[in-house]
């Protein structure tokens, strides 16, 4: 007789239960467990932070950014669970002291060696499917970033050098490096 395991199923209450100091994402109720963050990664996530913050607060605007470790419930449900490197946030109806309760306007994410496959796939799926309305995944070891606008179902591929429109904000690009 075949017996087949019963793949185990967690939930938000079992992220809150990790010990202090470790982090994970949950993803359609499967643990995704997340290693330290390189020196690059968090230059990076410093610079997206401080830029787009910039814009928000020097334009009046009423969105507002979230660097990691920032808690975002994506499906509104107990089985998915995840900490995007930035995200900007325009319903803030949406946000209470936990985090972000549905899709965030912006999602960044911030490629290193071991979310390679899981930034490039599966939180593209799962951010489009949530309704994020603009994704980009900033891959330092490639010096590009790949931006997906789901309001306009394209994506575009821009080097570390080029000028990257923001398609939530009009008049309104990011240039990670000088030439």
């Amino acid at each position: 007789m075949n017996m087949l395991r019963k793949e185990e199923s967690y939930t938000v209450d079992d992220i809150y239960a990790l010990p202090d100091g470790e982090r994970a994402e949950l993803i359609d109720g499967q643990i995704f467990y997340m290693s330290p963050p390189s020196r690059t990664h968090q230059r990076l996530i410093h610079f997206f932070d401080r830029i787009i913050g910039n814009f928000i607060h020097y334009n009046g605007g009423k969105c507002e950014i979230y660097p990691a470790p920032f808690a975002v419930f994506l499906n509104k449900d107990s089985k998915n669970y995840v900490e995007p490197d930035i995200c900007v946030v325009c319903d803030t109806e949406k946000l209470d002291e936990k985090g972000c309760h549905g899709a965030p306007d912006w999602v960044i994410e911030i490629v290193s060696p071991s979310s390679r496959m899981m930034d490039y796939y599966t939180k593209l799926f799962k951010y489009r499917d949530a309704g994020v309305r603009e994704y980009w995944i900033a891959d330092p070891a490639k010096k590009q970033v790949t931006v997906y606008s789901f309001e306009q179902e394209s994506m575009m591929e821009y080097l570390f050098t080029d000028e990257i429109p923001v398609g939530i904000y009009e008049g309104f690009s990011i240039k990670l490096e000088q030439e």
